[in-house]
């Protein structure tokens, strides 16, 4: 073959990726450079490492090839490898935590520490050999949507110095007019705007409904 034609292969090569352009190159190694992956280098500029990776896997059966790439995807993350891991840190987590109060992403916020939810795992009968350290575990909670933030709780409406004297004239004006027959009793159910106090969610209701 020419220049031209090595051109082309190069060309072809370069707009392949992954495991389809090592595939490639391994097939050109065979057919142009006798199956020798430095020659695939010196003609066409290929990482021979590469090359000679894909030819060696060929020579392996199924079985041997599955337990290559399972390797060579690294290491597992550790919710991932221990399922249970991360059921038992929703069911700690998740009793302390409340929604993105802007309602704009699936992210949630607890209250709970890497460090506290590490030590609730041991309480649950974890061991420590088989639990992340409380950096990793940080990392968890992370990738599980879950940031740490102070969570305030709502103050309840505090009863104002003139209640009791209001309820006071209302019972009174009520036991005045209970013996006067010309008197009309009505049951009005008076709205009127109150402040909601100091809520997490940034004085909004939790049940509203953005629009």
């Amino acid at each position: 073959m020419d220049d031209r034609s090595d051109d082309l292969l190069v060309l072809a090569a370069s707009r392949m990726k992954g495991a389809f352009r090592r595939t490639f190159q391994a097939e050109v190694c065979l057919e142009l450079c006798d199956g020798s992956p430095r020659q695939a280098e010196q003609r066409f500029g290929w990482a021979r490492d590469t090359v000679a990776k894909d030819l060696a896997e060929r020579k392996l059966d199924p079985e041997q090839l599955a337990k290559v790439k399972s390797n060579n995807r690294g290491r597992q993350r550790s919710e991932d490898s221990n399922p249970q891991l991360a059921i038992d840190i929703r069911l700690i987590v998740e009793p302390h935590t409340q929604s993105d109060p802007e309602l704009k992403t699936e992210r949630s916020y607890t209250n709970l520490p890497a460090k506290e939810v590490r030590q609730a795992l041991l309480n649950r009968g974890c061991q420590h050999d088989e639990l992340p350290s409380e950096r990793t575990l940080r990392d968890i909670l992370n990738r599980m949507n879950y940031r740490l933030k102070r969570i305030q709780k709502g103050k309840p409406l505090k009863k104002t110095e003139h209640t009791d004297a209001i309820f006071e004239n209302v019972q009174a004006a009520k036991r005045e007019s209970e013996d006067d027959p010309e008197t009309l009793e009505i049951s009005i159910d008076i709205k009127t705007k109150v402040k909601l106090g100091e809520f997490s969610l940034r004085g909004k209701k939790p049940d509203h409904v953005r629009r």
